[in-house]
């Protein structure tokens, strides 16, 4: 695998850096609800600075903004703050929302210019949108000498050990709502797993027509309920019935699930067995978070139900990685190449 040149490389003394980080937080209440995408960018900026960076420039997007009302809800403000009080270091600033610029989806090189004016090196540490050719992402890298953040190197490394020669046994978790959302990534790594799990919405779909070239174990029970009354449950095999909806697997599906990952040495788990945000069928995805953290091997988590969901069950600091990435994640376990890595000079 193709790793791109490390910032650990990079000459930064005394020179203005642009970082290129994924600070797309939620907000609450004009607060930064969850700081966990900020934290993970922290080791990087430390380097910089460590290492005598002038100054270092943070840019990012923050949700999707397209009307001038949209504008006031996703400034960088909240974010600003929050990193001024992880950092401590007035050498950082945090640039405005770069989806406030028209041109950083359309990769503007204009745009690009504007944010590279002034700086020396850039630093792409947003895994989580390197899939995406964007000014910030992919056309800067053009304009300045550009390098790989640690958070970033370190999701390729991760991830790019499922792509390889992987500890046997190799064992996929799948849900989710949108089968088609997962095609490629589970043709491109099921084929190579001992064994897929597929819970979620998506389990009824591939049981109705599978569109794998493997065929995978599905929940044998779920949970149920009226779509008039949600809290009406009932235990139901194997699929809901008639107006009602399958909203978790049910307590034989979760033993499988459970038993199907006992000893396995790989795993890769992307989906949540059901609507885990309701307490009342959390029951499922929670039991297969505990169930890959039991693992002794290599296990990744990715996509932000299932990391949300670890840390709920409370089983995050038993997993060998939590990717940051979303759909990123899965581009690259497609076998995609992302703009944002593709930009970056080899080691």
């Amino acid at each position: 695998m193709r790793l791109p040149r490390s910032v650990r490389d990079a000459d930064v003394d005394g020179k203005a850096v642009l970082v290129r980080a994924d600070l797309n937080v939620p907000l609450e209440g004009g607060r930064v609800a969850d700081d966990a995408r900020i934290r993970a960018s922290l080791p990087t900026l430390r380097l910089l600075l460590e290492r005598g960076a002038r100054e270092v420039r943070v840019c990012s997007h923050l949700g999707r903004p397209k009307t001038d009302e949209d504008r006031a809800k996703y400034a960088m403000d909240p974010v600003r703050a929050r990193v001024a009080e992880l950092v401590g270091d007035d050498r950082v600033t945090v640039l405005e929302n770069t989806r406030f610029n028209a041109g950083e989806t359309k990769n503007d090189e204009g745009f690009a210019r504007e944010l590279a004016d002034g700086c020396d090196v850039y630093v792409i540490d947003a895994f989580g949108s390197a899939h995406r050719a964007h000014s910030s992402t992919e056309a800067v890298a053009h304009i300045l000498p550009a390098y790989a953040g640690l958070l970033l190197l370190a999701e390729l490394e991760h991830l790019g050990r499922l792509l390889g020669d992987v500890e046997r046994p190799f064992v996929i978790v799948s849900g989710g709502a949108k089968v088609e959302d997962k095609v490629a990534v589970l043709t491109n790594l099921g084929s190579r797993a001992d064994r897929v799990l597929i819970g979620g919405k998506m389990a009824e779909d591939v049981r109705a027509e599978n569109p794998f070239p493997f065929e995978a174990l599905l929940p044998v029970d779920v949970v149920a309920a009226d779509a008039f009354a949600a809290d009406a449950q009932t235990q139901v095999a194997p699929e809901p019935p008639d107006g009602w909806l399958g909203l978790d697997i049910g307590p034989k599906s979760r033993e499988q699930f459970a038993a199907a990952l006992e000893g396995a040495r790989t795993i890769f788990w992307n989906g949540p067995m059901g609507v885990f945000e309701w307490p009342a069928f959390a029951e499922g995805t929670f039991a297969v978070a505990r169930a890959v953290a039991a693992c002794d091997g290599f296990t990744v988590v990715g996509g932000g139900d299932s990391v949300r969901a670890v840390y709920e069950a409370g089983v995050a600091d038993r997993i060998s990685w939590i990717s940051t990435g979303g759909g990123a994640s899965l581009e690259f376990l497609e076998g995609k190449e992302l703009p944002g890595v593709a930009a970056i000079p080899a080691a």
